[in-house]
């Protein structure tokens, strides 16, 4: 009975230097996971799997950019992009990425269907773009490029319509 029981609490400075201790030895046993990755795929790899994990890649649609619908349409470049996101908002098309600086707009056929466009501007001129649409499916791609184009165009129609009677 004469026996004493130690203490085993730790002093604050103590716990403090067992939880960076810790944190520390894990930064030490993922490092060279990270590297490896890094080292193997690049950043950009990385940054690239984490939209695809997202659902915001627009990879696969580059990817098909080959295979595209183009068309030259009598827009300036910034007309161009703002009237087509404007008439992917009427059509019902769900717009997931849009970069203006990439030339891009990324979008899935609807809220329900998940299927993705992409849209690809290239100034050709100070009065004319040309637009590709590229998707891994050609049924996609074809849908919204006849309504995407017969829109602009129609628009179009109706500008030069109205600029000649005012005149």
């Amino acid at each position: 009975m004469g026996h004493k029981t130690q203490d085993t609490c730790l002093s604050g400075r103590q716990a403090r230097h067992k939880t960076t201790n810790n944190k520390a030895n894990l930064f030490l046993l993922f490092l060279p996971f990270y590297f490896s990755l890094f080292t193997l795929f690049g950043c950009a790899s990385l940054k690239e799997a984490a939209r695809g994990f997202a659902g915001i890649s627009t990879k696969v649609l580059e990817d098909n950019r080959p295979s595209a619908i183009v068309k030259t349409l009598n827009y300036d470049y910034f007309t161009c992009y703002a009237k087509t996101l404007d008439t992917l908002k009427k059509i019902g098309a769900y717009t997931y990425s849009k970069d203006i600086k990439k030339h891009i707009i990324a979008i899935y056929v609807s809220e329900e269907d998940t299927t993705p466009v992409g849209i690809f501007f290239k100034e050709i001129d100070a009065n004319n773009t040309q637009v590709e649409i590229a998707s891994p499916s050609t049924y996609a791609k074809e849908l919204i490029s006849s309504k995407l184009f017969s829109e602009l165009e129609l628009s179009k129609s109706l500008e030069e319509a109205e600029t000649k009677y005012v005149k």
